[in-house]
């Protein structure tokens, strides 16, 4: 499914709960930024919700998607979401590694919840739609040179390998319809 069928689709809708996941330099942030320009709503990062420092002992980091606090997330965003009510939640802030002044967020019938992760095992149920997106290595690696020049070696040799781990523990590309976008 293109870009503009999932606008279609979704506009149809009276509510979504959608999760863009996927490979990093994939484009689900720049997917769900488009998506949620066209159908309005709130658009939720995953980015948000990783470990807090006091959290990142060598177990929980050893756990497929355990680099996450996808029980924060799933208590402070999603259960409200699915009970329509106001999320309230405080971002993760990865310069400083501290959580930021908690926001309020009035419940909307449109969200949106973009990053890797979002489809753990423990939040999946919550979802009415999902989007997996996937990428060749070497356009990956490509995209996160553009992006991230100075942070290549980390994304190679901790990230990659931490959502390669995640999205096979939970054979995410094989439970889900999988889009293979090269140009966002």
């Amino acid at each position: 499914m293109e870009r503009d069928e999932w606008i279609e689709k979704l506009s149809q809708k009276s509510s979504f709960l959608l999760a863009i996941d996927g490979m990093c330099g994939s484009g689900k942030s720049t997917l769900a930024l488009t998506l949620h320009q066209k159908l309005g709503g709130h658009l939720f990062h995953m980015d948000d919700f990783f470990l807090p420092p006091e959290l990142r002992t060598p177990q929980r980091l050893s756990e497929p998607g355990g680099n996450v606090h996808y029980e924060r997330f799933l208590e402070t965003v999603l259960k409200p979401l699915v009970s329509q009510q106001t999320v309230h939640y405080q971002r993760f802030d990865c310069q400083t590694m501290t959580l930021q002044k908690a926001i309020d967020i009035p419940y909307h019938p449109f969200n949106i919840i973009e990053g890797s992760y979002a489809l753990h095992p423990a939040l999946q149920e919550y979802y009415s739609d999902v989007i997996v997106l996937k990428i060749s290595p070497s356009l990956q690696k490509e995209r996160l040179m553009k992006r991230n020049p100075e942070k290549i070696d980390d994304f190679l040799g901790r990230w990659i390998p931490m959502e390669n781990q995640y999205f096979e523990a939970f054979d995410i590309f094989e439970k889900y319809p999988v889009y293979e976008i090269e140009h966002i």
